[in-house]
């Protein structure tokens, strides 16, 4: 059976924004691993169209960009939205009847799958789906924007924490 994993960096006062701040060398090699080791990604509409972009090769890209691409595209992706009318490569749509469809993907497939998008989460969350979340903490305050929990947080227990790099720490959380 697969596992829901909602992983996300996120600022010490607890907001999700891609564009003010990124990993480091070592944190994105940490997430090619990651990458390399998922059993498939599950999207909302937002993220995957920001994640869209590994799906073309850039003239700029060193080694380490072109591995996460290549992990990137060949894992499985599902995509939640219902104003989208196709998706890319290795991509489901999924429109309808979010909680039977995830609990079916659950079902079919072993290994992590990646939850990326904090909305998404959310919903997930609320049906009670996600298995782990993982945040991995970085030294920025931003005041404001989307936060990593995007409604009640449910009651969670520690697992493990892990120094990613010299200022990321992942904290790892399972529903209590």
């Amino acid at each position: 059976m697969a596992r829901l994993v909602f992983g996300m960096n996120n600022s010490l006062d607890g907001y999700v924004d891609h564009l003010s701040f990124g990993p480091s060398a070592a944190l994105f090699r940490h997430f090619i691993e990651e990458a390399e080791g998922q059993a498939g990604s599950l999207y909302g509409r937002h993220v995957y169209e920001l994640m869209r972009y590994w799906d073309d090769d850039q003239p700029d890209w060193d080694d380490e960009h072109r591995a996460f691409a290549a992990a990137w595209r060949r894992q499985p992706k599902w995509v939640v939205s219902r104003s989208l009318e196709s998706v890319g490569p290795n991509a489901t749509l999924i429109r309808d009847d979010l909680e039977r469809t995830i609990r079916r993907l659950k079902d079919e497939r072993d290994g992590d799958i990646e939850v990326a998008g904090p909305t998404l989460a959310k919903s997930l969350t609320e049906l009670g789906l996600i298995d782990e979340y993982r945040i991995y903490l970085h030294p920025v305050v931003l005041g404001h924007g989307t936060p990593y929990f995007g409604g009640p947080r449910p009651p969670l227990r520690l697992m493990t924490h892990d120094r990613i790099d010299e200022d990321v720490i992942r904290l790892s959380y399972v529903p209590a």
